[in-house]
């Protein structure tokens, strides 16, 4: 091990050096890179030392995908090492997702030595420029006694408030220059202070709403899950405590646990009939940590008529940004949550709860579960997607091992969603905000790292899977036993959907005519490959992916034309759904005005 890294004493050193020992100081485990010329100084470093493990990916947006992955799994900051010009350009699709889906990433890019930069030298890129709208914060280190600083600060501004993305951008010079180490600092940041402690007034205001409603509804997204794993559990001590009915978003699942009676399924586009009537009829509202997402909201101007919005999140420029509300709490959801609870419990001069107007609106949220949304038919030979993510669920919960699900996006990541229950937080693994195609197989790849004795399944579609085919390789290199679970109907799956439902059947390039043999394929990889291509073959297809000690790619052949529902059409309202064949008649629950219908 480089002596610079082991003693504190020792306090010049290169610049790569000093980048290693902040990152060590930071209780940085694992880095996720590529190299190239820029960055060869940091490699050189990284060889001399054993404390940081790093691991090769095979494409830069693999690299940050799977630093999510590592991120969202563990609640710590995932690191990305990429070299510049391409390295870092190709990592820009990484770090909008992060961005997206706000996950604390600190991703160190190389740079051309300062002389060179603006030259047009080789593989030089604006780097900062590039990635300015695509991250929470970036910088440029043009002089070496700011670079333990700047490192120090990235982690601190990447994981404080509202989590994201950070870059580094690293000049070659920079990195093979000599310059002194400083420790993190002690002292709070001089100018980025979030606001974690939510004001008791807020807090009042929000419980005496609360108290009061007669159709209440709490609706809990990411920054629930963001607040790390108490957060969920006060989450789920409020809801009980109030008797209130709660739904998550996508980003959201597992804050609260699926298999609780007062949880009404996911909502949004593909949400559940009864989460979505509940939000269109609520009279109170409580959100926390979500943004008012379109694809939560709907059509804004028919978004929850008529009802009281309380919006909790720790980004004060998220609140009245797409939706105005009543009352407006900033700090952290875990904190939010507490203080909530403490004082539903100790306000005396508020409202008492209407429980029987609550115990009506039970009654009605019951009426549209007995729609029971999510059912299907499994008939014939064909394999339905929905009852292959079910029956995954169900022969996963009877092995009793921590699982942890990464989805890549389509059709499949909405019957994840929808058919696999979560019951604890930092479970689930899905591109939100960005919807990137790819994403699965490299997240899924981070968070093995993260827990190598822990079962993790990618959901895939077979178009989704190939973005990032080329991490089967990494997965060979490291051993990693990621399953890789295909719902292969060769089209793009949601957008065929579309074509057939909203543009008359004319399927444009969305169907994928040349796909590989993906057992074929997983051979080449050095894993194993599996395929279901009828009913008879599932279940034994599951279990036999579920026990072997190694990757797995299982290529699941489903029906062709299924849809997924319920479906809220963009531009739609809640109560303004599309049911499955055979659910008709359930579409309008709820009038404009916010009265609930028989």
């Amino acid at each position: 091990m480089s002596a610079t890294l082991q003693s504190p004493e020792a306090r010049v050193m290169s610049g790569a050096e000093i980048v290693l020992r902040a990152l060590k100081d930071q209780g940085v485990e694992v880095i996720f890179g590529y190299p190239g010329g820029a960055v060869l100084p940091l490699y050189d470093a990284l060889f001399q030392q054993n404390a940081i493990r790093h691991i090769l990916v095979r494409h830069e947006q693999a690299a940050v995908h799977a630093a999510e992955g590592y991120a969202r799994s563990t609640g710590k900051v995932g690191v990305v090492l990429v070299t510049s010009g391409p390295g870092a350009t190709n990592a820009v699709t990484g770090l909008v997702d992060a961005l997206m889906d706000s996950i604390p990433i600190v991703c160190l890019t190389g740079q051309v030595p300062t002389h060179l930069i603006g030259n047009d030298a080789f593989q030089e890129a604006d780097t900062t420029g590039i990635t300015r709208p695509a991250t929470k914060h970036n910088y440029l280190v043009k002089d070496i006694s700011k670079l333990a600083g700047t490192v120090h600060e990235a982690f601190y501004v990447a994981r404080s408030g509202r989590p994201g993305p950070i870059v580094i951008d690293l000049p070659k010079d920079i990195l093979i220059g000599k310059g002194s180490y400083s420790e993190a600092p002690q002292v709070p940041h001089r100018s980025y202070r979030p606001r974690t402690e939510p004001d008791p007034s807020a807090i009042r205001d929000a419980v005496r709403l609360l108290r009061g409603a007669k159709r209440p509804v709490v609706y809990a997204g990411g920054g629930v899950i963001n607040a790390g794993p108490e957060a969920s559990r006060l989450l789920t001590e409020f809801v009980r405590l109030t008797g209130f009915p709660c739904t998550n978003t996508l980003m959201g699942l597992g804050a609260f646990p699926a298999s609780d009676p007062r949880f009404l399924g996911m909502l949004g586009m593909h949400g559940t009939y009864e989460a979505n009537l509940a939000m269109h009829g609520c009279d109170v509202m409580l959100n926390i940590g979500a943004r008012f997402d379109d694809r939560v909201t709907g059509r804004l101007n028919a978004f929850a008529p008529g009802s009281k919005k309380i919006h909790a999140d720790i980004d004060p420029s998220s609140i009245n940004k797409n939706v105005a509300v009543d009352v407006a709490v900033v700090g952290d959801a875990g904190r939010i949550l507490a203080a909530l609870i403490e004082c539903w419990q100790a306000e005396e001069d508020a409202p008492q709860q209407d429980r029987a107007a609550v115990a009506e609106w039970w009654r009605r949220i019951d009426g549209w579960r007995a729609k029971d949304c999510l059912s299907y038919r499994q008939e014939g030979r064909i394999i339905k997607p929905q009852h292959a993510v079910k029956r995954l669920y169900e022969i996963t919960r009877e092995g009793g091992r921590d699982t942890f699900i990464t989805t890549e996006v389509g059709q499949h990541q909405m019957w994840a969603a929808q058919y696999f229950g979560f019951e604890k937080p930092n479970r689930w693994m899905t591109s939100g905000g960005l919807g990137t195609m790819g994403y699965g197989l490299p997240a899924a790849m981070g968070v093995q790292i993260a827990h190598p004795d822990a079962l993790v399944i990618d959901i895939a579609g077979e178009a989704s899977i190939l973005m990032n085919i080329q991490e089967m390789g990494t997965l060979a290199q490291y051993r990693l036993p990621v399953k890789v679970f295909i719902l292969n109907n060769e089209y793009m799956g949601m957008v065929r959907q579309w074509q057939e439902l909203l543009h008359g059947g004319r399927y444009s390039e969305s169907y994928s005519a040349a796909l590989p043999d993906f057992v074929k394929l997983a051979d080449s990889f050095h894993a194993t490959g599996l395929r279901a291509q009828t009913i008879d073959d599932l279940d034994r297809v599951i279990r036999e992916m579920l026990a072997i000690d190694g990757p797995v790619i299982a290529d699941i052949a489903v029906d062709q034309g299924e849809n997924c529902f319920p479906m809220i059409p963009s531009g739609a309202a809640h109560n303004e759904m599309i049911l499955a064949p055979g659910q008709e008649g359930g579409v309008a629950g709820v009038t404009d005005e916010g009265k609930v219908l028989v």
